[in-house]
Order: C-alpha cells, then structure tokens, then sequence
C-alpha cells in the first residue's frame, strides 16, 4: 500500500524565505538563552562552593579548585568506569524500549491479553527499585547481569504503558481511512501504528534518561564493584568529597551528552514535522 500525499501548495512554488529564517533565528535563540542560564548557574554553584568551602572543614565542602583536579584524575585514570556505566546505561535502555514497545503493542492490538499485562506491569510499577536490587543480588552472580535486571524491571513500564497510550489514541478516522485501501497487519503496522508511536518513544526515552542514569549509578554502588556508583562509593568511604563531587560533575555531564544525543535523534526521526508556536 503506497502512502497518499495530499498537498495544499501550488507546485513550483517557493517556500517563503521569511518562515524559514524566523524559525532558525528562532532556534538559534533558544539555544542561546540555554546556554546563556547554564553559564549563569554554574559560576553561582562554583561560587557558593568556593564561598562554603571557606567556613566548612574540606571534608565536608572542598574548594572548587581541589573538586576541579579530582574530577581531571578520574577521568584520566578511571576512564573505564565511565565507559562501563555509559555502556549498561544505553544497552538497558535499548532493550527496555524494546522490550517495553512489544508489550505495549501486544497490550493495545491483542485485547484478550490486554488485563493480564497491564496487570503484570502495574505490579511491577509498584515494587521499589531496591527491592528489584536485592532480587538481582540473590538471583545473579555476575555483576552485569545484576545491573541489567535492574534497569530493565524498572525502565520496561515506563516503555509499555506510553506506547499502549499512544496506540489507542490513534485517531478513529485515519484508522478507517488506511483500512479502506485493504492494507495487510504487516503494512498497518509499519505505515500507521509504527510511525505514530514513534514520538511518544522519543518522548518517553527524553523522559527517563536521567532518572535511569540514577538508577544506574544506584545499582552499581549496592551490586557491583565497577562503574561511576562503584567509585562513588569508595571515595565515600574514605570520606574524600571531592571525590563524591568530581563522580557527580561527570554524571552530570554524561546525562546532558546522553540528553542531547536523544534530542539530535528526536529532531532527525521528526523533520518532517512543522513546529508549532502556540501565542
């Protein structure tokens, strides 16, 4: 079944060049204001750091100075655990978007088992991330095994109930409009259902990239003996906060590269869309 391309322009017409300039210099704005309020909130954080450093003993706040030069040694002599935890962090997301799109399909098109996985997922919204730890340390000797079990019981749900969300509020007329060229599953399936989810997994990726950063670095410090939350943990027990500062600047860090990846991607899947500027 080929696509219908119903178009309102009179063909040979030129695109105004007006649009096409005010929403680059609209984005060029955006971006601008962006950086312009990350710069501003990091010199008041490095400033209240070196401000508190100063009345505080350095185990408690160290000077930015000293957190700068332990954040420079882990990542020239710890590059590995960046690497790991960057690594289980993108993998566990990939199969929980993968995982969690098949069973919100199934939930949404096969309606006989649509209650008892939507039951299985609510379940398993309701047991704590820590409980799913403690689960992966009793059941799983190797460490990556332990994470990757974590992440997925808890990122999975987030996946399934926004694509079972999505397809059912595919509009009623499209539907009956592709029906009526005969289409079949296959082709539904891979011209209707499969590009109108394809937003609200963007969406969804956008929303939980930070919290299952956190989740990463909370899975390796009870489970595992390497990653960011593994070092963490051990200059925590030695009480070296510039350590425990430096780990969370590089996650932080991390998130906003990852963050920005999945905006790049977003922006590159959904070209074809018109911004909407609502005034």
């Amino acid at each position: 079944m080929e696509p219908v391309v119903v178009s309102t322009k009179t063909p040979g017409a030129p695109v105004p060049a007006t649009s096409v300039s005010s929403a680059k210099s609209g984005s060029g704005q955006f971006w601008a204001r962006e950086l312009l309020a990350n710069a501003v909130v990091i010199v008041a954080l490095v400033v209240a750091m070196e401000v508190w450093s100063r009345h505080v003993p350095p185990f408690i706040m160290p000077p930015p100075q000293r957190t700068f030069e332990a954040m420079l040694s882990a990542l020239k002599n710890d590059y590995v655990h960046i690497g790991l935890t960057i690594a289980r962090l993108l993998i566990a997301v990939a199969a929980a978007l993968v995982i969690g799109t098949l069973i919100g399909a199934a939930m949404a098109l096969i309606r006989p088992l649509e209650p008892y996985l939507r039951s299985i997922v609510v379940i398993d919204t309701g047991v704590p991330a820590l409980s799913w730890m403690l689960f992966a340390i009793f059941w799983f000797e190797q460490a990556e095994a332990r994470v990757f079990f974590i992440l997925l019981m808890i990122l999975v749900p987030f996946y399934a109930l926004n694509v079972f969300d999505g397809i059912r509020a595919l509009s009623r007329d499209l539907v009956e409009m592709v029906e009526t060229f005969r289409p079949s599953r296959w082709q539904v399936m891979r011209l209707l259902v499969g590009p109108h989810i394809v937003p609200y997994l963007l969406m969804t990726t956008k929303a939980i990239i930070g919290y299952a950063t956190r989740m990463t670095v909370f899975a390796e410090l009870v489970s595992v003996s390497s990653g960011m939350g593994a070092r963490m943990g051990a200059a925590q027990s030695t009480f070296a906060m510039d350590g425990v500062l430096a780990w969370t600047i590089i996650l932080v860090i991390a998130n906003l590269v990852i963050q920005g990846l999945v905006q790049g991607l977003e922006s590159l899947l959904l070209r074809y869309r018109p911004e909407v500027e609502v005034r």
